[in-house]
């Protein structure tokens, strides 16, 4: 793809916000949408988002925002689609099935699109019609709370065309941002659900107060897993040990910013599901994808202790006393 004309964001929360914040600083002019016309307005008039990463100043005068994603997409040749899982499908509900006809288009969905069962390349595939050389993913190790403080941060760009992969590392590129590219599109982003499933574990485990030398055990087994699974559903000259997979693993599992890792604590603090969700106010997306990988491993029988435990944990309502001792023992 030659270089584009324009560049558009979708989503409201914390990834969409640091992307936009990245992509301004090197375009004249960014597209983005907002899911609520009062989002909109506020950063027009205030130049933040009221609703996620509130320090973070944004040049309104570089901004096309919108509540209308129809707009948003019709005006960009390539597009930042950052939107929860669970969401992505009502979102662009509104879209005609040839929306993304000649665009390329970058996930920064790290989820199970649960309508499809799928990972979202394959659901822009099926939905929109999409060739997966116009598709990417867009992974870690990072979180956008360190991009949109300037801390020097890694993302990996993942296509199958090279060109698109290298296209959308040189636009995300800055002096704290470092870009590198994957042609592993389908097992980034499998890896990057499964990193939340594996947050979540290590958050029940510090919850219940296991130390240190338990969670690196934990992670190292849970590396092993994502193997394992990765192998299983998309065989592919990969190494997991690059930092799009045991990077963005580490993060996630480790880092006061990871909301999955926030989720698991609150349950192994005695927290409900539900009760520890409307505490954080955010998306831990690790809570949907442990259903979706629950429901794609029935078919696949891939040995997942790691991710049968949180399973057990969310879904049915175990102890995370009682299942986490159950893992240790698996686990030694």
């Amino acid at each position: 793809m030659d270089k584009p004309k324009s560049v558009g964001v979708i989503g409201s929360g914390s990834w969409a916000t640091a992307l936009t914040k990245v992509l301004v600083e090197k375009n004249d002019k960014v597209n983005w949408w907002l899911r609520k016309k009062e989002s909109v307005d506020h950063v027009r008039k205030h130049g933040h988002n009221p609703n996620y990463l509130r320090a973070v100043e944004l040049d309104t005068d570089r901004l096309n925002m919108s509540s209308d994603v129809r707009e948003v997409v019709e005006a960009s040749d390539v597009l930042i689609v950052a939107v929860p899982s669970a969401f992505v499908d009502v979102s662009l509900s509104p879209l005609p099935a040839d929306a993304f006809e000649g665009k390329l288009v970058f996930s920064a969905i790290k989820g199970i699109i649960p309508e499809e069962q799928s990972i979202p390349a394959r659901y822009f595939r099926r939905k929109y019609g999409m060739s997966y050389d116009n598709l990417g993913v867009i992974c870690g190790p990072c979180h956008a709370e360190e991009v949109a403080m300037e801390r020097l941060s890694y993302l990996t760009l993942a296509s199958m065309d090279e060109d698109n992969a290298r296209l959308m590392a040189d636009m995300l590129a800055t002096r704290y941002l470092k870009t590198t590219t994957s042609k592993d599109l389908f097992g980034a982003e499998i890896a990057a659900v499964l990193k939340n499933i594996y947050a979540i574990a290590a958050g029940i485990s510090g919850g219940l107060g296991y130390g240190d030398n338990f969670r690196a055990l934990l992670i190292s087994a849970a590396l092993i897993e994502m193997e394992r699974f990765l192998d299983r559903i998309n065989p592919f000259h990969r190494d997991v040990k690059e930092p799009p997979y045991l990077g963005d693993l580490l993060v996630t599992a480790y880092s006061k910013f990871s909301r999955n890792r926030t989720f698991g604590y609150m349950m192994g603090k005695g927290y409900s599901v539900k009760a520890a969700q409307l505490e954080m106010e955010m998306v831990a997306e690790g809570y949907y994808a442990t259903q979706s990988v629950y429901d794609i491993n029935k078919k696949l029988g891939v040995d997942m202790p790691i991710a049968t435990a949180v399973y057990n944990v969310v879904y049915e309502r175990i102890s995370p006393a009682v299942e986490m001792r159950i893992l240790a023992d698996k686990l030694g």
